[in-house]
């Protein structure tokens, strides 16, 4: 099995975005159908469902192009996408007028304000969460499709 190794890694890397992505949308759903709540959903996913599989697939798909004496163990690997995702999901929200910054921090809808204080532990806990993912489903999907 070792044709078409950076398509298997690509494949492996969409998988755990993929599916999360459509937990995320069916939450969006329920909570702006059920429960009332106005959250404009397809400005909201545009960038999970376009962009956030893609990116862990290149992603992994870089993982497998680094010979083995040169690369980070792959959670290291994938607790580097956040410095990358977050910059182009935050310009995202601007560009589409979801996300705006203000004196007191991130305003989220017009609505929800969040202080530039929790940003930072936010971001520890995005980078932790993100190495616990590729360390332990992506790379289980790499092990499957004999990529590690």
């Amino acid at each position: 099995m070792n044709t078409h190794r950076y398509l298997r890694a690509y494949m492996a890397g969409i998988v755990v975005p993929t599916v999360v992505v459509a937990f995320v949308i069916m939450v969006f759903i329920i909570a702006r159908h059920v429960f009332h709540i106005p959250i404009p959903i397809e400005r909201v996913v545009i960038f999970p469902v376009g962009l956030v599989p893609s990116v862990f697939g290149l992603w992994n798909m870089f993982y497998a192009r680094l010979s083995p004496g040169r690369h980070l163990p792959l959670g290291m690997h994938g607790a580097l996408l956040p410095l990358i995702l977050i910059p182009l999901g935050m310009a995202s929200a601007v560009a589409l007028e979801f996300l705006a910054f203000s004196s007191r921090g991130v305003v989220w809808f017009s609505a929800i304000t969040i202080p530039y204080a929790l940003l930072i532990p936010w971001f520890g806990v995005v980078v932790i969460g993100y190495y616990l993912v590729w360390k332990y489903l992506v790379g289980f999907c790499n092990k499957v499709l004999n990529i590690a």
